[in-house]
């Protein structure tokens, strides 16, 4: 019995230790997490696709420039069981994106998971 034990713990150990990294791909240090900024624009392309799927759009800024910016989302798998179909997105749809600006200024918008 000790031995199953120590089998067990030993296998624990090293599922948390490998567990730190594996997060820290998804960290949100590179976003302004303090606040949301609302985007309003028409769609370019949609990439359902692994490891993130992607949301391209276009927005006209405040000078009427069309700036094209990039919405990531989690993985295709996560999507579908919410009810997202890769079909769902078309160009040329008006839409609007919900998320956090990257803090270097890149026109990159993650969206928050519901």
């Amino acid at each position: 019995m000790t031995r199953k034990l120590m089998v067990i713990l030993c296998a624990a150990v090293g599922v948390l230790f490998f567990a730190g990294p594996m997060f820290a791909h998804h960290g949100a240090a590179a976003y302004d997490t303090s606040q949301m900024t609302s985007l309003k624009g028409t769609v370019v392309d949609f990439e359902f696709i692994n490891p993130h799927c992607q949301l391209f759009i276009n927005v006209a800024d405040e000078s009427g420039n069309v700036v094209k910016w990039d919405g990531e989302f989690t993985n295709p798998g996560t999507l579908h069981r919410r009810g997202w179909t890769k079909e769902m997105f078309k160009p040329g749809d008006q839409i609007t994106m919900i998320g956090n600006r990257a803090k270097n200024g890149a026109t990159v918008l993650p969206r928050h998971e519901t």
